[in-house]
């Protein structure tokens, strides 16, 4: 199962034709998701769900949907079990930004995360998940799927949100710090943290 999330509403991409009485299930292979997207923009559908039988078919019958806008960024954790968070257009995130040309997924990470923080000695730890989330570009719908790493860094030193992308701020937040932060961002950032950090029920998450 997959969820593209359109704003903060998800739709679901599964083998089941049919999850739940509220959702509206479509065909994987046959609908039309840029007008299911704009049906949802609009507050005119708020559960949808996806079908396809074959459950290794899903991830690339939907890329095929819309064109996609490859992406990566780092859930970065300091010495002190802080975690890397930027502020921008009044949510908290997790650095991020479009993969380039001819670049590796992971390059792309560390790049976009030393560019939007001013954070060095970036060291990726493991992979944590895609996400997926639909956006408009230039007035044209687009599907970003974005890499997730976790990284880890000894870098103490200042901190420089980019402020041509729109960042205000970028900041070490402690555990209680990112659950109050985690309540005022992004659906899909709240995919990469584990149940019990987002329960607030464990500090001891992260090595």
């Amino acid at each position: 199962m997959y969820k593209v999330f359109v704003n903060d509403i998800p739709i679901i991409v599964s083998t089941q034709k049919e999850i739940g009485e509220n959702y509206t299930s479509y065909p994987l292979k046959k609908v039309r998701l840029k007008k299911v997207v704009k049906k949802i923009i609009k507050g005119k559908l708020a559960y949808v769900n996806l079908y396809h039988h074959d459950e290794s078919k899903l991830l690339k019958l939907l890329l095929r949907k819309m064109r996609v806008v490859t992406a990566a960024g780092g859930m970065v954790v300091n010495k002190n079990k802080e975690i890397l968070f930027i502020y921008r257009n009044n949510r908290w995130d997790l650095p991020k930004g479009k993969t380039e040309k001819n670049e590796s997924i992971q390059n792309s990470a560390i790049r976009e995360v030393e560019e939007e923080t001013g954070v060095q000695g970036l060291e990726i730890t493991r992979f944590i998940t895609c996400t997926y989330h639909v956006f408009k570009r230039k007035g044209k719908l687009r599907l970003k799927e974005t890499y997730w790493y976790e990284m880890h860094t000894e870098y103490d030193g200042e901190l420089v949100p980019e402020v041509k992308e729109g960042i205000k701020k970028a900041k070490w937040k402690n555990f209680k710090k990112s659950q109050k932060a985690l309540k005022k961002s992004y659906a899909n950032i709240k995919m990469l943290f584990p149940e019990k950090f987002l329960a607030g029920k464990s500090e001891d998450w992260v090595a």
